[in-house]
């Protein structure tokens, strides 16, 4: 394939909420553009970026794929490369779209003609402000029935601002959509039902003239208003030439004064030329004027460093995602931030310290992929089999190092026990689960160390159930989930001591102990702390380590629930033993019978951890949120607010916040989310308490019979 300079390049991440027909357009993109020989449906598993199986299984984006296109308009007679991120739309997927435009140069962001403005369709107005990324709206499936372009862009309006405005309105709408009119160039593009996609350019209807007429003012009044000189030449001719506006509208664009709207439908085809035109003529190409900021440490340490993206300099290069293939190994999409990158180079992973060999650089068009010779500053390319390199490093020249930030991520929302159904896929469960994680850093796994459980946490219960599906087809390993158990801990609120004896006679050798200790309640978080206060010689100092090891281990058994028993002292103050008799076997029994005596004395409670919540929802649902907080016994901390969006802060018991996803999600029609934190732990309230007991001895005599059986 031809190597691209960084000026004939243009980056795309395409965006939108679920079911806008962001998957439909590249595919129309891609056959308008000679790329792919028939116009694949995703209905029947034939677009070029839902591959995975898990997706066309599901008939939804899950994961972003790169495609590209090469097209050539009039203003720009030699060949562009057009490269395309196609993003998942679903609000739980919604981490993979964060992670994959910081590759992007531009947003094309997708609203449906029916539904407007969506969940994710502001999510994605954030991080293209976030990443300041150039954004065109498509208000796609024009050809619906009750589409309306007028209505769709109100709403945009509504959310966005005025300077949204369109650069083409459409050609009839619903059954009767069939083009647009450019608002640029003036011309109406008129497509046939036959899906090629190829315009023909012809004069505004009559009827349609008035309209055409209007819109095109507001766009020319939008594009001179921030730039003097346009604005002067606006106010002396009533209009702008077509040269004049070209340059406005490209400039006003690319500096986020302005982000038109264009009519299409990306499953009829229609509008596809027009779109691709537009891409090339009105977006930034991959070097104009850019440069990047990075840190002479990892994970911004240091004084900051910027680079310009050229091919003069140094070469730089940021992995932004992983693909774990099952045949193919791991293959990493990666980003030329600066400099060039050729075939079979070895360069240095900054972030490893490793060298890594890039052998057998591509470009991918969906799952197939194609070798070039090199790729310049501001393209976008795969490479497999790299041994260390992961999502978020840097990699370069040995003598340049730069290290870029990774993609902040939020926190993982539900939480599920994985429990592997085989000892097989026990053992294959983690080199599994290794490889998924380096897909997907949204993910988290761990093992919880008190009820030794395996927590797999994501955005969502449909988020793990594609990983548990992932786990089964593509590496054999079958597992159940289960909601995770809360972490409840014991410990007690009074004083006690008592005398823990172990005395045992048979034939031979007997076993004799005693050991004589005190109990008192510590500070919360304080742990355990073990005093000997042994004098004279009443136990022998060979043995007292066993009486606090029977301590230990009767405490991690719980005394009330099974849960260990935390934040208490414990002296060893007198005892006796045998000089035959007595062994270390005796005294750990000893102390673990004086433990428990001693429980029963010092008033035994249960203690729940306790996490600090951050809400972030709209205002409009802010005291519905309150009250179902505290509902679930939270303590509000208190209130932000951050432009439309109000932060809510507050003290949650973990066994309430185990459904809470399901619920904001619900409470605020998917525009909410929350992060959550380990605050500390507080007594559990005496009626909680006691059901908690109650479930506990009814599992434990459960396992008795089953043991017995």
């Amino acid at each position: 394939m031809k190597v691209y300079s960084g000026k004939l390049i243009r980056t795309v991440g395409v965006t939108g909420h679920g079911d806008t027909g962001k998957t439909s357009l590249v595919t129309a993109l891609l056959y308008t553009a000679g790329l792919t020989d028939r116009l694949g449906r995703v209905e029947d598993g034939q677009s070029v970026t839902d591959f995975d199986e898990e997706e066309i299984q599901r008939g939804v984006s899950i994961w972003s794929a790169l495609a590209h296109a090469e097209w050539a308009t009039a203003n720009q007679k030699e060949k562009v490369k057009i490269n395309f991120i196609d993003t998942p739309g679903y609000n739980l997927f919604i981490n993979d779209t964060k992670a994959a435009l910081v590759a992007a140069d531009s947003a094309l962001i997708l609203v449906d003609a029916v539904a407007g403005v969506e969940v994710v369709t502001e999510k994605v107005w954030d991080y293209a402000i976030e990443y300041e990324l150039p954004r065109v709206f498509a208000v796609n499936k024009m050809d619906r029935e009750n589409a309306s372009f007028d209505r769709t862009l109100e709403s945009l309006k509504e959310r966005f601002g005025r300077a949204l405005v369109p650069a083409a309105i459409p050609l009839g709408e619903g059954e009767k959509f069939r083009g647009l009119i450019d608002l640029v160039g003036m011309k109406a593009w008129s497509y046939e039902a036959d899906g090629k996609g190829k315009a023909k350019v012809e004069e505004i209807p009559g009827e349609l003239a008035e309209a055409a007429k209007t819109a095109h003012e507001a766009l020319v009044e939008m594009v001179a208003e921030g730039d003097d000189k346009l604005m002067e030449e606006f106010f002396d001719k009533g209009t702008l030439p077509e040269v004049d506006l070209r340059k406005g509208l490209r400039t006003a664009l690319q500096a986020g004064r302005l982000h038109p709207v264009l009519p299409l439908s990306g499953l009829h085809n229609i509008g596809s030329d027009y779109l691709l035109n537009f891409l090339v003529d009105f977006l930034p190409d991959a070097v104009e004027g850019k440069q990047v900021t990075g840190y002479p440490e990892p994970d911004g340490q240091g004084e900051e460093m910027v680079r310009k993206v050229a091919k003069q300099e140094p070469l730089s290069v940021f992995v932004w995602k992983t693909l774990a293939d099952p045949f193919a190994g791991r293959i990493s999409y990666f980003k030329v931030r600066s400099g060039v990158l050729k075939n079979d180079a070895t360069i240095a992973n900054f972030t490893r310290g490793a060298n890594e060999r890039f052998q057998h650089i591509s470009v991918a068009q969906g799952k197939t992929h194609t070798q070039v010779a090199e790729l310049q500053a501001g393209d976008i390319g795969v490479v497999g089999k790299l041994k260390e390199t992961v999502t978020g490093d840097t990699l370069g020249e040995k003598d340049a190092p730069i290290h870029y930030p990774q993609v902040k991520l939020p926190e993982p929302l539900i939480s599920f026990a994985v429990e592997p159904k085989t000892r097989q896929d026990e053992e294959k469960m983690s080199t599994a689960m290794h490889k998924i994680l380096e897909e997907d850093p949204s993910l988290r796994y761990s093992r919880e160390a008190q009820t030794h459980e395996f927590l797999l946490s994501g955005s969502g219960q449909q988020h793990i159930e594609v990983v548990v599906s992932k786990l089964k087809k593509r590496y054999g390993v079958q597992v159940t989930l289960k909601a995770p158990k809360v972490p409840y801990r014991e410990t007690i609120r009074a004083r006690a001591q008592a005398e823990g004896k172990h005395k045992k006679q048979t034939g031979g050798r007997g076993q004799f102990g005693v050991a004589r200790i005190r109990l008192e309640p510590l500070a919360r978080g304080s742990g355990f702390e073990f005093v000997n206060d042994i004098s004279g010689g009443s136990i022998p100092k060979n043995w007292i380590p066993s009486v606090e090891k029977g301590i230990v281990e009767a405490a991690n058994r719980g005394y009330l629930a099974g849960y260990p028993v935390v934040d208490f002292r414990v002296s060893l103050y007198d005892g006796q033993y045998h000089d035959v008799d007595s062994s270390d076997i005796a005294f750990k029994i000893a102390g673990s019978l004086g433990f428990k005596k001693c429980m029963e004395q010092a008033k035994p409670a249960l203690l729940e951890p306790v996490m600090t919540v951050e809400v972030y929802a709209p205002q409009e649902f802010s005291g519905d949120l309150m009250g179902d907080i505290s509902g679930r016994r939270g303590r509000i901390q208190g209130m932000d607010s951050r432009g439309s969006m109000t932060v809510i802060k507050a003290q949650v018991p973990m066994s309430e916040m185990m459904d809470y996803a399901n619920t904001l999600t619900s409470v605020t029609q998917g525009r909410g989310s929350y992060h959550m934190e380990f605050a500390h732990y507080d007594f559990v309230p005496h009626d909680i308490e006691q059901k908690i007991i109650a479930h506990a001895k009814a599992a434990k005599a459960g396992e008795t019979e089953e043991e017995e059986t």
